[in-house]
C-alpha cells in the first residue's frame, strides 16, 4: 500500500540527516495519512488522506 494521499497526492520527501560536525545520512519524511470514510461516485469508501485535506474539507465524509 503506498504511502500517497488519495487527493492531492502528496507522499514522501526525501533528504539528509546533517549532523554537527557536517556528516549526511538519507531520511525520508512521510505524510501524515489517516483512513477517512468518504463519499466518492455516490458510494461510501476508505480513503487515506493527508490531515491537511481533511482540515480543508474537500471532500464529502460519509455518515
Amino acid at each position: 500500500m503506498a504511502r500517497v494521499c488519495e487527493i492531492c497526492g502528496k507522499g514522501k520527501q526525501i533528504g539528509y540527516n546533517v549532523s554537527h560536525a557536517n556528516n549526511k545520512s538519507k531520511k525520508e519524511w512521510f505524510p501524515n495519512l489517516q483512513t477517512v470514510k468518504i463519499v466518492k461516485d455516490g458510494t461510501t469508501q476508505k480513503a487515506r488522506l493527508c490531515t491537511k485535506c481533511i482540515k480543508k474539507g474537500s471532500f464529502q465524509k460519509a455518515v
